[in-house]
């Protein structure tokens, strides 16, 4: 065979003439690869890209993983952490017996304690009762007092249906008695005026400071028409003889009616110890008005009349109606007889008495069976 192949002759292709279109052929071929290739290069680019963004993200992943499960670790950790805790106080919690027992005692210590609840409210209840009744004792007393001290009868009718409000408030047959006395005081204290023996204080300052006033009355000679005057204005009109007239006018009194009593003219020192003495007195009768003491009060107001009716003329218009204002005040009353308490006094005892004797019974009778357990 190889023989063969030697022994021809080399066939000579003809030459042939190139065509642009045989040409061209080629070259759209290696174009077309440079493309290809170029979009492989691309598209290997892309993929290696994506393959690197891939790895990439696989990685955050992981890492966030990571932190996810650690923090899930220490999650389970102080789970675990609490439950031992738990199981620590469930070990140390007592047993269901125990806690039976202690249901027990609980309900035993509520009934206990409802118990001296209700003891406590009847106690309480029973020493208010007693502590009212004390207070309507008390007012009775305070009324007795001001009675025998002051005879003050509002003050004392005041206390006393305070007294009466309590037993009322008591709604106790056992004190009818009690109240029957109360009801009787009322009565007798109604019954009596009460004198106002303010007023009569602040009359007597206002005549007190009249007193400061009051002046002696000076005699003076009034024309008549007398025959004297008329001769001494003869002639010359008002001459000297006028004149001297009604200068010695001031010093003589000529008086027809010689019979009546003719007192002295206060005046200086005199006038002033008048005063004195009168203010006396009525500040005496303003002490005496206070206090209701009648006898002091008719003396010191007899004393100012004499003061006046003894140092003053009858004609001084002052002095009389100032006479006039202390008789009238003397015969205003300051002292009433007040009622006797002593009898409601002694009613409300009496029933206190029987109150607290009805109330020890029953705790006696109750005491005596614990006692006699008592080993």
């Amino acid at each position: 065979m190889s023989e063969t192949i030697l022994t021809k002759e080399p066939v000579q292709p003809a030459p042939q003439v190139p065509d642009d279109k045989t040409a061209s052929k080629p070259e759209r071929r290696g174009n077309g690869l440079a493309v290809f290739a170029l979009l492989l290069g691309a598209a290997g680019v892309a993929v290696g890209g994506w393959g690197v963004w891939q790895v990439r993200h696989l990685q955050t992943d992981t890492a966030q993983q990571l932190s996810e499960v650690q923090a899930l670790g220490a999650q389970t950790l102080s789970i675990k952490q609490g439950e031992q805790k738990l199981l620590t106080r469930l070990n140390q919690l007592p047993s269901a017996s125990e806690l039976d027992d202690q249901r027990q005692l609980v309900v035993q210590l509520q009934g206990d304690q409802q118990r001296l609840n209700q003891r406590l409210e009847t106690v309480l209840g029973a020493s208010r009762k007693d502590w009212r009744l004390a207070e309507a004792e008390h007012l009775l007393r305070l009324a007795s007092l001001r009675l025998s001290a002051l005879q003050d009868i509002t003050s004392a009718q005041a206390l006393v249906e305070g007294a009466d409000a309590i037993l009322r408030e008591q709604n106790d047959p056992g004190s009818f008695a009690a109240r029957e006395q109360l009801a009787k005081s009322l009565a007798a204290l109604r019954s009596v005026e009460q004198p106002d023996r303010t007023g009569l204080f602040l009359r007597l300052a206002a005549l007190r400071d009249q007193v400061a006033q009051l002046n002696a009355l000076a005699p003076a000679y009034q024309d008549q028409g007398d025959s004297l005057l008329g001769l001494t204005a003869d002639g010359d009109g008002a001459s000297r003889w006028a004149q001297w007239w009604d200068e010695i006018s001031h010093y003589i009194r000529i008086d027809f009616n010689a019979d009546k009593n003719v007192r002295p003219l206060l005046a200086g020192q005199s006038l002033t110890q008048v005063r004195l003495a009168l203010s006396l007195a009525l500040e005496q009768a303003q002490w005496a008005a206070l206090n209701g003491q009648e006898p002091v009060y008719t003396q010191a107001l007899a004393q100012a009349e004499e003061v006046l009716k003894g140092n003053f003329n009858q004609d001084n218009p002052q002095s009389q109606k100032l006479l006039q204002q202390v008789v009238e005040l003397r015969q205003q009353p300051v002292t009433v007889k007040t009622p006797d308490l002593s009898g409601t006094l002694s009613a409300v005892q009496a029933y206190l008495e029987r109150r607290h004797v009805s109330a020890d019974e029953p705790g006696q009778a109750a005491g005596s069976p614990a006692q006699e357990a008592r080993p």
